[in-house]
């Protein structure tokens, strides 16, 4: 590639998609199969906070569809409790059951064992600290503006939603216009 930013991204990409195969890896290790690796790690994400679906959506690199789904899965096999908002019939708060804590706690195991196998590597935490500085970065700069429209906004709700509507984001950054 002839574009650091454009190798960067690929690696991004890359990396994201080998971590998930390390988190399916893991779940058919300890013979979990009622959840697939992203469901884990939204699992692992929502961690002991009780939020909205519209609050993953907005937190993390999950489309709303997505969302939706893949929580209805995460209730239907015990590993989520959601309830309705009492101020916001239209809204579902949503945590972690016993069974999805318990997930929890094995993907943080996980996550201590490879932050341990870091240190005989050429990976230093100063090395893994300036990467994380420039893709916050990148993020900020890959961000929903509130100058785009809203469903341009919606559909780019993180640096990994590198889908149609993020490339457009990325190559055109026109203002939109209220007419």
């Amino acid at each position: 590639m002839d574009s650091p930013y454009l190798e960067v991204i690929s690696y991004v990409e890359r990396l994201h998609r080998q971590f998930l195969e390390v988190v399916k890896l893991e779940l058919e290790r300890w013979g979990i199969h009622d959840i697939n690796n992203v469901q884990a790690m939204m699992l692992f994400n929502i961690g002991d906070a009780e939020m909205t679906v519209g609050e993953l959506t907005l937190r993390g690199c999950y489309l709303g569809s997505n969302v939706s789904y893949n929580v209805k899965k995460l209730v239907e096999n015990e590993y989520l409790a959601h309830e309705r908002s009492v101020h916001d019939r239209r809204s579902i708060h949503v945590r972690l059951t016993e069974k999805g804590l318990k997930l929890r706690e094995s993907l943080s195991a996980m996550h201590q064992r490879h932050i341990e196998m870091l240190s005989p590597t050429a990976v230093s935490t100063d090395d893994l600290q300036a990467a994380g500085v420039t893709l916050r970065r990148l993020e900020r700069l890959l961000a929903p503006r509130r100058r785009l429209s809203a469903a341009t906004a919606a559909a780019c709700n993180g640096f990994f939603a590198l889908g149609a509507a993020s490339f457009r984001l990325m190559y055109d950054l026109r203002p939109v216009t209220d007419g």
